[in-house]
Formats: C-alpha cells, structure tokens, sequence
C-alpha cells in the first residue's frame, strides 16, 4: 500500500480496498522497521493515529468522507499541536506541548488526514540539511551518508521511504523546495499568504510559508486545497479565494509560455544536474510548451539580501525563548542576566546562535541603513525583475539546487551551505509560488526541476507537474532498501 500515491489511496478507501486502520497499521510498522535508522521522525503518535484512522473509518461509511478522509500523514515538528510535543528541532522546546492546534494542521484534520507523528527538522527551520537537528540528523533514504535537505528534510525523507503519504513542510527561503529535490519527491511553496502561518512557529515572517510535500503534484493539489484560505487570526493571511487545484490539472500545455533564467545555468551548476534539467525542459516543449531565454540580473545579490533579512527577523522572533514563560529554563540561575545567557547559551543550538547574532548586528543602531534596509531594497529589485519577466512568460522554470544532495558533514563553512538556497530564496522574497518536482537522476541521486508562477498562480505550477509527470516517470521511484 506504501507504493501508491495519496490519490490511489483515497481511491482504494473510496472503494473499500483497503481502510484507514488498516493503512495507518501499515505506515505504523514501516516507521518502526525503517525510522531508526533514517531519524525522519521525532515523535510518533501511535495510538492516537488509530483513534482517527477508526473515525475516519467510521466517517466514511457514513457517507461523509472526502478525498483526504482516513490518509495517514506527518506534521513538520514546526506545527503546534495540541497536547502533542512541538519542538522545532530545538532543545530549548523539547517538553514543549503547545495548548492549541496551528491552523494548517486543524484544517487538514478537519479534512480527514490522521496524523501519524512530528517529523525531523532543522532547529528553527535554520538549515539546508537536516544536520541542525537537537534530536540528530536525518539519513537521505536513497544514500544514507548523504542529507536530505532543509529545513523539512524530515519530512521529505519520510514521504521518499514511503514512511507516510505525504508531510507538511515549510520554505522559508527553500526549505520545501530544496529537500523535495535531494529526495525525490514533490513539494510546493505556495505564494506568500496563501497558507495560514497560525500556529506555525516563526523563522522569518515575512518569509515562512507552509505547503505540502508529497510524491505527486496531484497529491500536492490535494493537501494544498485543504490547508488555504484565510485565517482571522493571521493578518497576513490572503482574502482571496481558493481556486479548485485539482481542476485544472490536465490542462494542455500547448502554448505554455515558459522563462529560463540564463543566471539559472552559470557557474556553479553541477553538470548532472544541468543535463536533467534541460532534459525536463525539452519533455515541456515536446508537450507543447514555448522556451524563452530571460535574464533575472538581480539573482546574484539574492543570497546576501536573504542572510541579512532573515537572520534579522529571527533574532527578533526567538527573543521569546528566554526561560521566563515557556521552554527550557538553565539550573539555578544567579540572576535574571544569568537566566537569560544560560538559557539561550544552552538552549540553541550553533546555526540558530549564529543567525540571532547576523540578526541582533544587522538592525542594531548604526548599521540598520547599511545592511537591513539596504537588504530591504535589494529585495524590492528582485521582486521588480520577476514582475518584468512576467510580462513576457507564464512560468519560470530551472534547476532547484545547484547540486544533488551532498555528503553528511561536507559542508562545515555556512557560505558553502548557505549557496545550497541559490536558485530558491528569490521566490521567498518575491513572495512567489514555487514547485520542485523530480526530474532525472545524477550519480543515483534524484535531481529537482523548479518552477516559479506569478502571485497566486499555484494552480498553474500544480498543472505543469502534473503533465509533466504523466510523461515521465522520475516521481514513481522509490529509495532501495524501503520495500
């Protein structure tokens, strides 16, 4: 049953082939068998996962269900829930049990979805392998002395082992797109608003966004139908309606106007990962799509802009965890300066430290008009380069990382990691709807081939990876050794 996509599920609970019990039981003795040595997983709610797959059950034959009614799947431990551990990969909320559910993870219950447990992530969503973890790092299942990706490579490692249907992910400058590449597996950034950050631990505010991850964009379609729509309690949620995903995903793609950025295929770009790249390209245009060479001029300052701006909202976001009202709190503290230092000191975890320290510098007085606000304005640049790329392509299409994945422990220099989110961060400051969606293989790791809509055009990027996948064949392949 781990074999078939979260459509094929639903339609084998539609027609009673199979039930949620019995897929939940499924899932429960793969993770048991398989996570140990894959360290996807934080957490697994076992016995409350049969509680729902029962209801579910019980749902359906009632003549309720929907599509994603009884579908086993896992939350990015970035999500509160209620009574439910939310750690974010830290050790500073390791007995963390948030008392509500965030709004993502209420509107897939209302949905039907059983959760099945929280999945492995980089602390704070801070990390573009998954070796940030409090909890350790997790193994990519295709090479496991290779990474999985950040900061949701617990969840994208977890849904290429077959370890659930699908996860919940979040992408603050790639951090769905860029795990969903080195796994093999579909993830999608929705635009900027369109998901509800309620609940949703912040990073970067005007950067996070969440979004599914699963094996198809199909069943991306799906999940995404359920978590949208706006949300009183998140001013930044859109008010704009919700399209039906799923209907348009058979769309033709002839006449399908599509950009590639020649910054997109510089230096910098492993020769493999080009070859498929360009090969996914030309599937688009035998299906009728239209190549343009575009120039984005502004790509290679994306990188600086999004060290300065992220770093500066997460030191503002994490000044909460200081041990006074929620998380780990330092033994015996001497004083309240003593209580804050040891708390934070042996709280957080060296990457999180670094970018609260990059943050606190950049918006400290002195220096907010030469970094911060001068970030601020690059960013606006970027923007202005994809609204005038619009002008002439539907779509922007290229590789989602420069590389496949790397080595655990290869890149100790944070400039060498940081380089991993080159040709995804300028989505997260545009605001702008990405894809990664499988597309080939180099040295037997998958590569990703992304694409990049307008505001608010997740339909289209659902519609082209959907066609496109039905002529190819990259998101069907599983890892050896996760039968």
């Amino acid at each position: 049953m781990h074999d078939k996509t979260l459509a094929q599920q639903s339609q084998m609970l539609k027609s009673s082939q199979t039930s949620s019990v019995e897929l939940v039981n499924h899932y429960l003795e793969r993770i048991e068998r398989l996570n140990p040595d894959i360290n996807a997983y934080v957490s697994v709610n076992a016995d409350e996962a049969r509680v729902a797959a029962a209801d579910a059950d019980k749902t359906r034959a009632a003549g309720n269900a929907g599509a994603l009614t009884g579908i086993p799947i896992a939350h990015k431990d970035i999500f509160c829930t209620k009574g439910i551990t939310t750690t974010c990969g830290s050790r500073i909320l390791q007995n963390f049990k948030a008392p509500y559910d965030a709004t993502v993870v209420t509107r897939l219950a209302d949905a039907g979805v059983v959760s099945l447990g929280k999945a492995n992530m980089d602390e704070f969503a801070m990390g573009s392998s998954n070796e940030n973890s409090y909890y350790g790092p997790v193994s990519n299942p295709w090479q496991r002395d290779r990474v999985p990706g950040g900061s949701s490579g617990g969840s994208a490692a977890l849904v290429a082992a077959r370890l659930a249907a699908a996860a919940t992910g979040t992408d603050t400058g790639g951090s769905i797109r860029q795990p969903a590449a080195f796994c093999g597996i579909t993830g999608i950034k929705p635009t900027y608003g369109r998901v509800s950050r309620y609940g949703m631990i912040a990073f970067a505010s005007s950067l996070d966004q969440g979004g599914p991850m699963a094996q198809t964009a199909e069943d991306c379609a799906l999940l995404l139908q359920a978590m949208s729509g706006h949300d009183v309690r998140d001013s930044t949620s859109s008010t704009l309606d919700v399209p039906d995903f799923s209907a348009s995903l058979d769309r033709d793609l002839k006449g399908l106007r599509v950009g590639v950025p020649t910054e997109y295929f510089a230096d910098g770009l492993d020769d493999g990962v080009a070859v498929a790249v360009q090969a996914a390209l030309a599937e688009l245009e035998k299906a009728g799509a239209i190549l343009k060479e575009i120039s984005l001029p502004n790509q290679q300052h994306c990188i600086p802009a999004y060290y300065v701006i992220a770093p500066a909202e997460a030191s503002s976001n994490l000044s909460r965890f200081d041990g006074v009202r929620f998380g780990y709190r330092c033994e015996n503290p001497q004083d309240l300066e003593d209580l804050y230092t040891r708390t934070r000191g042996e709280g957080f975890g060296d990457e999180v430290k670094r970018r609260i320290l990059i943050g606190a510098y950049a918006l400290s007085a002195g220096y907010y008009d030469a970094y911060y606000k001068k970030a601020q304005q690059v960013r606006q640049l970027v923007s202005n380069d994809f609204t005038e790329a619009f002008k002439e392509v539907d779509v922007i299409a290229g590789p989602t990382t420069p590389t496949v994945a790397f080595k655990s422990g290869e890149k100790t220099d944070p400039i060498s990691m940081y380089l991993n989110d080159l040709f995804t961060v300028s989505a997260n400051l545009s605001g702008l709807p990405g894809l990664s969606a499988p597309c080939g293989f180099s040295d037997g790791l998958p590569v990703g081939l992304q694409l990049v809509a307008p505001v608010f055009e997740e339909a289209r990027l659902l519609n082209i990876a959907h066609r496109y996948q039905q002529i190819t064949d990259w998101h069907a392949q599983s890892p050896a050794g996760t039968d």
